[in-house]
This record gives structure tokens, sequence and C-alpha cells, in this order.
């Protein structure tokens, strides 16, 4: 009897270690299930020793491809110093054309999108944005003394003229609600084409980012002009952001608080001096969260 109440208690006590170490290691388990499912597939593409994949378009001065496809501009530039603080140097750019930026990075031909992206509701849709790297406004490219006056997007709308910009701008939105006619707007793959179209005559005006017009007209010489970005609606002044995937909101948290301490910073400036980009850029203390529910 005495070694029975023994073997019951012995047998109870180890029932209850078995427990104890059971629930242990399914909370352990849990746990690397929980940071596994945490864990976006750029993060895993670097802990396995892969490159993170920069997507850009051909865009002066914001992010374009040098020499072996050096990534150049000053949206790159912004990224790859974020990239530094955090860490990261093995990088690989990824060059296409601008309205293969998104469609691209959702279908992982790329991780990150630099191109200087507008943050926009319509692309909120699509693409998580870093927090803005900068403020920008857009302008129209037009032919040396604007013989039509067009300042504006009414302007073009009571003149019958024809619009171009690029396949993907967000000049295309912004005519259309300034109520443009889609007949009168002509969407092109890029820079070069609407450069083209406005110095054949085929367009009247191109719309494209204020630092873009000033690249175009300084390649047109004496043949182009750019309007004041002041004379379109405030409502047009966008931000830009970096564009990640929507289930790397892992890196993305990563990436935000880095910038947080390299926007604005004299390194920051001294990497992008020579594109242009100054302090009257600097995005201030606008969050993304705004901007993709307001333009």
């Amino acid at each position: 009897m005495f070694y029975n109440k023994i073997s019951q208690k012995t047998g109870k006590g180890i029932n209850s270690i078995v427990q104890r170490w059971m629930v242990m290691f399914l909370a352990a388990v849990f746990c690397l299930g929980a940071n596994i499912a945490d864990a976006g597939p750029l993060m895993d593409r670097i802990e396995s020793g892969e490159t993170i994949r920069l997507g850009f378009a051909n865009e002066i001065p914001w992010a374009y491809p040098g020499e072996g496809n050096k990534p150049l501009g000053f949206a790159n530039a912004i990224t790859i110093g974020i990239l530094k603080e955090m860490g990261y140097t093995n990088l690989e750019p990824v060059v296409t054309d601008w309205g293969g930026l998104i469609p691209g990075l959702k279908a992982n031909r790329f991780d990150i999108i630099t191109g200087g992206m507008y943050i926009l509701k319509s692309r909120c849709e699509n693409v998580s944005f870093s927090e803005p790297i900068g403020i920008f406004g857009d302008a129209f490219i037009v032919a040396r003394g604007n013989p039509k006056g067009l300042q504006n997007y009414q302007d073009i709308k009571a003149k019958d003229a024809v619009f171009v910009t690029g396949a993907g701008f967000n000049t295309v939105e912004a005519a259309k609600d300034e109520g443009v006619p889609e007949s009168k707007i002509m969407q092109v793959p890029g820079m070069s084409e609407i450069l083209a179209a406005v110095r054949s005559g085929r367009a009247d005006a191109g719309g494209v980012t204020y630092f873009s017009a000033l690249e175009l007209a300084k390649e047109a010489g004496d043949a182009i002009d750019v309007t004041n970005p002041s004379a379109l609606p405030e409502k047009y002044l966008n931000w830009v952001g970096i564009g990640f995937r929507k289930d790397d909101g892992d890196f993305l948290a990563k990436f935000n608080a880095a910038l947080t301490s390299y926007i604005g910073s004299e390194k920051m400036l001294k990497d992008v001096e020579e594109y242009g980009y100054s302090k009257d850029q600097l995005p201030g203390d606008m969050k993304t969260q705004w901007v993709c529910e307001n333009r």
C-alpha cells in the first residue's frame, strides 16, 4: 500500500513535469511560428544572403541608371543612404520602364521601388510607401515662348490643346480630374517620348514633375520652356515615398525608423546635393497615412 501511494505520487509528479514541458515546447513553437509569419519575403531574402533589388526607371534627376546600371538620382541616393544606416549594402539595381514599377514590385521582380514616385491614394492601394522623402510640384513643358499660353489644366481644356504625359504618371489623373477630355490626353512610355511629342508639335504641353521639366528643357536647348509650377493648384503638390510590397511591413517599419534620423541630416543633404535636391524639398512633418488619404 505504501509503495502504491509513492508510485501514484511519483506518477502524478512525472505527469505534471511532462505537462509543463509540453506547454513550454508548444509555446516556443508558437513563438517561432509567429516570428516566421511576421517576417516578410524581403527579410527572408536578406537572411538567406540574397540581394535587395532596387527597381527604378530612367527618370533624371529622380532615379536613373549610370554606367553598369549604377543607381543614380536623389531618390536612389536617399534609399541607399537609409539602407546603409540599417546595415544593408548588398544591393542589386533593376531598371524598367515607369509603368512597370508597381506591377514589377507586386510580381516580386524587385523588392523596393525608388523611382521618385508620388504617394497617391490610388497607388497606396497597391504599394506600401515609406514616410515621405520630399515634397514636389509639377510643371508643363511647352514650345519656346508658350504660343498657346498654357499654364494649367484649365488652359489646356479651354484651348482644346493636346496634353502629353507618361503612362502611369500622376498627371494623367490630374488632367482627368480637371476636366481635360481623355481624347486630348496622350500617354507615352516616358520622358524622351514626352519631349519628342512637344518638340514635334504633336502635343501642346507635356506634364511632368518640375525637376524633370528642367532636365528636359536643358536637353532641348532653346526649343522648350518650362511653366511656373505655382500656376497649378496647390492640391497638385505631392510627396514622394519609397515603395514596398504590402507583405514587407516588418522591413518597412525598420526602414522608416532609419529614415527619421537620415532625412534632413547633413549627410543626406550632401548625398543629394549634386541632383538639385535642397532643404526646400524636405517633407517636414508630413505622414504617409495623411497623404494616402488626401492625394
